[in-house]
C-alpha cells in the first residue's frame, strides 16, 4: 500500500497543534464546529487506516488467504508494508475500537441518566431551583432539558448576574453542547492523540455560551464579572455527577478550572473574535486531505486484493 494510508496518522500528530489557536482566536461557535468535526473525522480516518494496514497483514497468512482466494506469496511481494507494521496496526485497531465502544457505552448511560433526572424535575419554564447552600448551577439535557440552580448560587449573584447565568446555561441546552463534547471525545477515544481537540471543545462550548449571554444582556464586561464571580463561589464545592459527566457548566466543569476561567474572562473583556478565515481554511484543508487520503488508501487495498486474487 502506498503512502496515502499513513497520511491520516501523520495529520493526527499535527492536528493538536491547531487546537489552541482555534479555541483562542476564532469565533467560539465556528471553533466548536471545526474542532468537533476535526476530532471525529481524524478519529474515524485513523481507525480506517489502521484497519487497512491490518488487512494487509491478514492476507499474508496462508490460512486466511485460502479462504479469501488470495495468493499469500503475491501479497508479500506486491504490498510494500512490513508485516510487523500490519501487526502493530491490528493491535492499535483493537484498542481503538474497544476504547470507542467503551466511551459510547458510558456516554449513553450518562445521557440516559440525565434525561431521566430531567423528567423527574417538573417545571414550566425549564428552571429548577434546589435548596442547597453550596453555590451551584448546571444544565441537564432532556426532553426538554433543565437548568438547575441552587439557592446558594442565587444568593451569591444579584439580579443581573442571575439573568446572565441563566442565559449561559440555556445556551448549553439550546445549542446541544453535550453532543459536541460527546462527538469530540469519541474521536479522542479512537485516537488518544486527539485529546487536545476534545479538551478545546470543552472550552469553546463555554465560550459559546458566554457569548450568547453577552448578546442577551448587551454587556460583555458584566458577563466577564459574573463568570469570575460564579467560578470563585463554586471553586471548593464537590462536583455533581450529571453536569460534570456531560461536560456542561457545573461545580468543577470547565468554568472552575484554573486555566480556562481567566482566558474566558479575558476574551469577554476584549472585542468579539471574528471567524478567522485563515485558521478555518487550514482546518478544512486538513480535513479534505484526510478524507481524500483515506479514500485513496481504501482504493489501493482494493487494487491489491484484485492483484493477489488466486
Amino acid at each position: 500500500m502506498r503512502i496515502a494510508v499513513y497520511i491520516p496518522l501523520l495529520l493526527s500528530l499535527l492536528a493538536p497543534l491547531g487546537a489552541r489557536p482555534l479555541s483562542e482566536r476564532c469565533e467560539p461557535r465556528l471553533a466548536t464546529w471545526l474542532l468537533t468535526v476535526s476530532a471525529l473525522v481524524l478519529g474515524t480516518a485513523t481507525t480506517i487506516s489502521l484497519g487497512l494496514l491490518a488487512v494487509t497483514g491478514l492476507i499474508r497468512l496462508p490460512e486466511l488467504a485460502t479462504l479469501g482466494h488470495w495468493s499469500a506469496h503475491d501479497a508479500q511481494h506486491d504490498d510494500p508494508a512490513e508485516l510487523s507494521v500490519a501487526m502493530i496496526a491490528g493491535l492499535l485497531l483493537g484498542a481503538a475500537v474497544l476504547m470507542a465502544a467503551r466511551m459510547l457505552w458510558r456516554r449513553a448511560r450518562t445521557l440516559a441518566a440525565a434525561v431521566l433526572e430531567a423528567e423527574c424535575m417538573p417545571t414550566e419554564d425549564g428552571l429548577v431551583v434546589v435548596e442547597d447552600e453550596a453555590p451551584d448551577a448546571f444544565a441537564i439535557p432532556g426532553l426538554p432539558g433543565r437548568v438547575v440552580v441552587s439557592t446558594g448560587m442565587l444568593r451569591t449573584l444579584d439580579e443581573t448576574e442571575r439573568h446572565i447565568l441563566l442565559a449561559h446555561e440555556r445556551a448549553h441546552l439550546s445549542a446541544h453542547h453535550y453532543a459536541f463534547v460527546a462527538l469530540a471525545q469519541l474521536g479522542a477515544a479512537a485516537n488518544p492523540l486527539l485529546r487536545p481537540l476534545a479538551t478545546a471543545v470543552s472550552y469553546t462550548i463555554e465560550r459559546w455560551a458566554d457569548e450568547n449571554a453577552a448578546t442577551a444582556t448587551g454587556d460583555r464586561t458584566q458577563v466577564a464579572h459574573t463568570v469570575a464571580k460564579a467560578a470563585l463561589a463554586a471553586h471548593h464545592t464537590p462536583a455533581r455527577a450529571a453536569g460534570v459527566g456531560l461536560a456542561i457548566f457545573g461545580r468543577r466543569g470547565p468554568l472552575t478550572a484554573a486555566g480556562p476561567v481567566p482566558r474566558r474572562v479575558a476574551a469577554l473583556l476584549a472585542p468579539p473574535f471574528g471567524r478567522h478565515p485563515v485558521l478555518a481554511a487550514a482546518t478544512v484543508v486538513v480535513l479534505a486531505a484526510t478524507a481524500l487520503s483515506t479514500a485513496e488508501a481504501a482504493h489501493d487495498l482494493h487494487l491489491l486484493l484484485e492483484a493477489v486474487g488466486a
